[in-house]
């Protein structure tokens, strides 16, 4: 378990043994979920640093509609809305769920602030942490302002090209998950990955994508 924890955003540079002697000192507590169970709902005030340490969690919201968005995945041993847990509306952005089954592990506010206090290490770590957040939310807010599918898709392919020589990518993501991140259906995103082919722009081999025309990407977005 400690193996796990010291490799979480919030432990680097510290081994499983200065990991276990630290929570030792400090209030806190390791709770399993079930999968599908909530395991905060949005809104929902934000009490403790929230690790996964083992399986998955995922946080979704539902829009007026009542269609779920699913934000993103979490998995062990990435923290769960640590950038929330200060500030003036500490709440939960997103309704948490178990992906799978699950355990958390619960820091209470007061607890982290002694690590932060006793710990440039955990220190450093956090301020990183919550500084590689915002870039994130940053990004995601750019990304959301794109109003097509076409746009979604040009933007998040070329977010994942290395340099101009690499011209193939191969997606971590199924499309089924691609469709859920872009908040669309399946059908929608197969249609402009096909629409994209026959122009010319892109060729798709399941998860491979090779791309032809890369101004045409960028023309998209602009």
């Amino acid at each position: 378990m400690y193996n796990i924890i010291s490799n979480s955003p919030f432990f680097r540079g510290l081994t499983p043994q200065e990991v276990e002697a630290i929570l030792g000192k400090i209030s806190h507590s390791i709770k399993s979920f079930s999968k599908g169970q909530t395991i905060a709902q949005r809104k929902e005030e934000v009490k403790n640093l929230c690790i996964v340490v083992v399986g998955s969690v995922k946080g979704e919201m539902v829009d007026f509609s009542g269609k779920i968005l699913k934000i993103e995945e979490m998995f062990a041993p990435q923290p769960i809305a640590h950038a929330f847990l200060f500030g003036e509306r500490n709440q939960f952005p997103v309704d948490v769920i178990a992906l799978e089954d699950c355990k958390i592990l619960f820091i209470p506010k007061p607890e982290v602030i002694r690590m932060l206090q006793q710990s440039d290490v955990i220190l450093r770590n956090y301020l990183n942490a919550i500084s590689n957040r915002a870039q994130f939310l940053s990004n995601k807010l750019w990304f959301l302002s794109f109003k097509t599918i076409k746009e979604k898709v040009s933007h998040y392919l070329l977010s994942l090209l290395q340099g101009d020589s690499n011209k193939t990518i191969t997606l971590s993501k199924s499309h089924q998950e691609l469709a859920e991140f872009f908040g669309v259906t399946r059908p929608s995103l197969a249609r402009v990955f096909a629409e994209m082919q026959d122009e010319g722009i892109i060729t798709v081999n399941r998860r491979e994508i090779t791309i032809i025309n890369r101004n045409r990407l960028l023309e998209m977005i602009r």
